[in-house]
């Protein structure tokens, strides 16, 4: 039997009720919706990435994926997803970042502990190892430990060194440069032998979307910096209010250690890391802003 058309002949697209926008509380905003179009006409002008949404009050949306279903009765039944910027949320440039914070115990070289060289507050009030100077320029030679084999950095052979100690039976290389060599005096048995500690991390992983492809540019040029406040630039607030900001013993707190990028319809996804560090990270090793 012939299909006879009656009504909207469909061609041109026909948005269906019931399409849908949701907010992330953040200030990112997709949509949802569903046309209806006739086989013979293209649906490329719905579906191309960057089309704008056409209902009022959202046209700052744009399409992000979509599909075509070609159903019976000659019509094409498309569904388009839209993504965008709430132009209420910092002018419609960027998102507020969404943050979430890693907390836990990593092992670390006990000789980067604030406590090692000089006492910290919070120890036990003497230095685990102490300066050359508390021993009067040496380490304490009358407590000489016992000859150590080590490979020569210079040679890559093994050779034998003496070895004196600091505090506690820390034991150091004497003709090697001094390196660390572990606590060596039975005498002190909770920390005979150690020569590492568990310290506190923190890592911040977050997500925040941009409009334009000139702030991804300026972030990657602060990949690397550590900041004493919660960001990097006045477009890049990427620690949240209930985070730790400030500088430590050695420099600023908070370094960006990560980005990366994913083009998100007309969008740009930036996904980072940032590791906080209570002691700080110097500036002679990392740039300071």
């Amino acid at each position: 039997m012939p299909i006879v058309p009656t009504g909207n002949n469909l061609t041109t697209d026909k948005i269906q009720p019931g399409w849908t926008v949701v907010t992330d509380g953040f200030g990112l905003v997709t949509a949802s919706a569903t046309y209806k179009l006739d086989w013979a006409v293209s649906a490329a002008s719905l579906t191309a990435r960057g089309t704008a949404f056409g209902q009022a009050g959202y046209t700052y949306l744009k399409a992000h994926k979509a599909s075509v279903s070609f159903d019976s009765l000659q019509y094409q039944t498309v569904k388009v997803d839209y993504v965008g910027i709430d132009p209420t949320v910092n002018s419609g440039t960027r998102t507020n970042p969404n943050t979430s914070a890693a907390n836990g115990l990593t092992a670390e070289n006990i000789t980067t502990h604030p406590n090692f060289f000089t006492a910290a507050t919070g120890y036990g009030g003497t230095a685990l190892a102490g300066l050359p100077a508390d021993f009067g320029g040496a380490y304490n030679d009358s407590t000489l430990g016992p000859p150590v084999t080590v490979i020569s950095a210079t040679t890559g052979l093994p050779v034998v060194v003496p070895s004196c100690e600091g505090n506690f039976g820390a034991c150091f290389e004497t003709g090697m440069g001094g390196r660390f060599i572990g606590f060596v005096d039975p005498d002190f048995p909770d920390i005979y032998g150690k020569t590492q500690y568990l310290n506190r991390t923190t890592t911040y992983s977050g997500v925040c979307y941009y409009n334009d492809a000139s702030f991804v540019q300026a972030l990657y040029v602060l990949l690397g910096k550590a900041t004493a406040t919660n960001q990097w630039g006045a477009s890049f607030p990427l620690i949240p209010a209930w985070g730790p900001i400030g500088a430590g013993l050695y420099g600023n707190t908070n370094l960006l250690s990560q980005i990366n990028v994913e083009e998100y319809g007309s969008l740009y996804k930036v996904m980072y890391e940032i590791r906080y560090s209570v002691e700080g990270w110097p500036p002679d090793v990392y740039i300071n802003i």
